[in-house]
């Protein structure tokens, strides 16, 4: 039996719902957010949100301002005190960064194969966001479930020069920019490691092209690495 056959059940949405109605008005009147190739998202079905990560805003704006409820694999050491019940109530996904988290992953799997949103950071953590090294959970997903991947590059979120928990002045433009999908065929288990590399590499060129597409769209540029004492 494949897991396109198991009949997984998807996370719950409710509480996500109410909290993407009230949290945007709370980014909007502090940045100028501007979303462009929202068209680029499917309406519904599995997806799999492949985005850049830069600062500690990046997360807030794929949970509230996706064109689609989405559930984002956010690090576990988030999942404390106030923003731990928040997370949890949006039914996010809390990864471990240390080895390969299985169960966040198949966490994941299920979730994109019960039809919903999924958002991935292929980079794995917050730095310069210009997709040049990935890790190889977003293959993964994409050859366990079959789902398109859509790359979303995020310019604004975090100053140039800046440590990774900043945030941009008030007022200051954000642009959050869909690009167009890349499709893979689902693969059953054994997936080997040579084709999740191939994979891989497939996808991150087309994340780069996203990128390159979207800095040309919006006149945009990346922050750059972060400072040494915060990478």
């Amino acid at each position: 039996m494949t897991w396109q056959e198991l009949r997984p059940v998807p996370l719950p949405e409710r509480n996500l719902e109410r909290l993407r109605r009230l949290a945007p008005f709370w980014i909007d009147r502090n940045w100028k957010v501007q979303l462009h190739g929202a068209e680029n998202v499917p309406t519904f079905g599995p997806v799999i949100l492949a985005a850049n990560h830069m600062g500690w805003l990046d997360g807030p704006l794929l949970i509230f301002k996706t064109p689609r409820p989405a559930h984002a694999l956010a690090k576990r050491e988030l999942y404390e005190g106030r923003m731990g019940r928040l997370l949890t109530a949006a039914a996010q996904i809390p990864v471990s960064r240390t080895g390969t988290d299985a169960g966040a992953l198949r966490m994941a799997a299920e979730s994109v194969l019960a039809g919903q949103a999924v958002v991935i950071y292929p980079e794995g953590r917050r730095g310069s966001g210009d997709f040049k090294r990935l890790k190889g959970g977003v293959s993964w997903l994409a050859l366990v479930t079959g789902a398109p991947v859509v790359p979303v590059s995020i310019f604004g979120t975090r100053p140039p020069g800046a440590g990774k928990d900043a945030r941009p002045v008030k007022g200051a433009p954000i642009d959050v920019v869909f690009g167009t999908k890349l499709t893979t065929d689902a693969v059953e288990w054994p997936r080997s490691t040579e084709l999740i590399e191939a994979t891989t590499k497939r996808i991150g060129t087309h994340l780069r092209g996203a990128l390159a597409d979207a800095q040309e769209l919006t006149g945009r540029e990346l922050p750059g690495p972060l400072p040494k004492a915060a990478s």
